[in-house]
């Protein structure tokens, strides 16, 4: 049922016969409803069809990194759609109806702080991984010693991320993020980014690292 605001004359919301109202961008918005197609999808509706649920999927189990280290942009694309669409762009490897996500390319956050020049991540006995990076001079805008790191380390066969966010800053030099015992022996691809302390919304691109055997 449509629900009109402001007289006979004004915008409505939700849908009256075959027509739907909004209010977009201080616009009063009516456009007709979609009419069902008898067509069969294509190969290519399929294919992309199928690499939308895979992504979707997968970044749902980032939702929160992603909620902040993707900002909304000019087109006010929300963090999670700007991410669907690097990931569908750039991470989506495999041929139809077999596609996967390539790890190296996960991107959970970008933005203009620095990324150290040498970074590293090794296992350390007891399920831990020692996240290590440079100092690189001196702090400016995009770069302070209070920025703090976010670790992530992902298990493809149990679909399982393990991530702590504001771990430690970045004039510490290292990290070690503790992981559930029972994933010794398995191997993770690991990841961090920067966000900054003093300036609110401010992250760094995410970095995969590399993939390590849990010891």
């Amino acid at each position: 049922m449509g629900i009109v605001r402001n007289g006979i004359l004004g915008g409505f919301r939700k849908k009256v016969g075959n027509v739907s109202g909004a209010f977009f961008r201080d616009l009063n918005v009516i456009k007709t409803l979609p009419r069902p197609s008898g067509k069969a999808p294509t190969q290519l509706q399929v294919n992309q069809r199928i690499k939308f649920g895979l992504v979707t999927s997968f970044l749902s189990l980032l939702s929160d990194l992603i909620d902040t280290g993707f900002q909304p942009d000019a087109k006010s694309a929300s963090p999670m759609n700007q991410a669907v669409s690097y990931h569908l762009k750039e991470a989506v490897i495999g041929i139809a109806p077999d596609f996967s996500i390539d790890y190296t390319k996960l991107r959970f956050s970008r933005g203009k702080l620095n990324v150290p020049y040498l970074y590293d991540v090794e296992p350390v006995a007891g399920a831990e991984l020692k996240f290590t990076w440079s100092e690189d001079g001196i702090d400016s805008k995009h770069k302070d010693g209070t920025d703090m790191i976010n670790v992530v380390a992902y298990e493809p066969l149990t679909n399982r991320f393990v991530m702590l966010t504001g771990a430690e800053e970045r004039s510490a030099l290292e990290f070690s993020l503790q992981l559930p015992p029972d994933l010794v022996g398995a191997e993770v691809y690991c990841y961090f980014s920067f966000t900054s302390f003093k300036k609110k919304g401010l992250h760094s691109k995410s970095v995969y690292v590399k993939k390590v055997v849990v010891v």
